[in-house]
């Protein structure tokens, strides 16, 4: 596939997961981005598991190149100021402030290249009563109004991946790719900020437009109950979920799949508003149901009559899927020192051609020698 982003180089100094993700995206799109890491120990998810090589840092590092730089250190300082003078987009998560004290403020890099899309990712914004506030996934999800709307309303906990970080990271990368594409007509860079607040209330629009439009406040079932999903275990064990929503024919289907076509005359389920509001009736009722049978024969008896459904698989399972298989979503990538590394690939397709390559995550300066002589050479240019 064409890599998109093939002549951009982004400089990320970026630690966990939002500006690491950005970076992610932006490499996934073909661009050299460039990881610069503390020397000894690197960004600090690396080690979240033991060595400097955990699944954390895994996840959001792919088609990178790292250095490790020490950006107290006059020499390294300078380094970093050669790199910055080569790329097009600066990628930084620290909190506000931080960047100017370690000499890579967007003014201090700006007069370095004047034409830098500078990124700066915090967690409640640049200025404000909460601007020092330490952020991470599940403060952002909780101010956002987000964490109300997947805790369990019984014996609450916070459940679920770090939303608020991978979806800042991404809406970061957006806002650089718009930037980029500005800048082709006006040759001016730009600073983009985005917090992870920011990012979560956008993320969380549906819910924030329920309460403008209507007063509706929305909890963790408000959705699953209008659209009418569900999910249920089978005889061995395993999950199936279905999504009926409004069509009439999805009812009809479930009940013709299962058996249950007397629940058409029964006054709590015979339509779609009465189904709403005795969703814990119905999840009651087919239960027992559902546990009857093993999934792979619901699987079939659902796609017969044609409602929307999907096994409810675990990781170890989703990518195995015949349609996962045939999309090629899983892809792997060997690395001489760390072995086979397994990934899923970025989902976009350019004129129906997946990327299927992808560069392992780097070992921390693995990259060093080689940028650092890239520099070199440009000095004797």
């Amino acid at each position: 596939m064409v890599k998109i982003l093939k002549d951009v180089r982004v400089v990320e100094l970026g630690t966990y997961i939002t500006g690491p993700a950005a970076g992610m995206h932006l490499a996934d799109l073909g661009a050299d981005v460039i990881k610069v890491e503390r020397p000894g120990t690197g960004d600090p998810f690396r080690a979240f598991k033991g060595g400097l090589y955990s699944p954390h840092f895994q996840t959001y590092n792919r088609n990178k190149r790292s250095i490790a730089l020490d950006t107290q250190a006059p020499g390294d300082l300078e380094v970093l100021r050669e790199l910055v003078a080569t790329a097009d987009v600066f990628i930084q998560n620290f909190r506000p402030g931080v960047a100017e004290k370690l000499g890579v403020g967007e003014q201090d890099l700006r007069k370095i290249k004047p034409s830098l899309i500078y990124c700066a990712i915090s967690g409640f914004g640049t200025s404000g009563p909460a601007r020092d506030r330490p952020v991470y996934d599940s403060v952002a999800q909780a101010a956002s109004g987000y964490l109300r709307l997947l805790t369990p309303p019984v014996k609450p906990r916070v459940i679920g991946p770090a939303i608020a970080d991978a979806v800042t990271g991404q809406y970061a990368a957006m806002a650089v790719v718009a930037a980029l594409l500005e800048r082709t007509k006006t040759g001016k860079g730009r600073r983009v900020d985005i917090s992870m607040l920011e990012a979560m209330a956008h993320f969380n629009l549906d819910s924030f437009t329920h309460y403008f439009s209507v007063g509706e406040v929305m909890g963790p079932l408000s959705r699953p109950v209008v659209s009418q999903s569900y999910t249920f275990e089978c005889a061995d064990g395993k999950w199936i979920a279905f999504h009926l929503s409004s069509p009439t024919k999805f009812w009809e289907g479930l009940l013709k799949a299962t058996g249950q076509e007397q629940l058409q005359e029964d006054p709590r389920f015979c339509e779609r508003l009465a189904r709403i509001r005795h969703q814990d009736e119905l999840i009651e009722h087919f239960t027992p149901v559902f546990k009857a049978r093993p999934r792979a024969e619901w699987c079939r008896l659902l796609e017969e009559a044609e409602v929307p459904y999907a096994p409810a698989y675990d990781a170890d399972e989703a990518l195995e899927d015949p349609q996962a298989v045939h999309l090629h979503i899983k892809v792997s990538a060997e690395h001489q020192q760390m072995g086979t590394f397994t990934t899923v690939r970025a989902p976009y397709n350019f004129d129906g051609t997946p990327e299927l390559d992808v560069l392992p995550p780097p070992m921390l300066d693995e990259h060093g020698p080689e940028i650092r002589a890239e520099i070199a050479r440009r000095r004797a240019g």
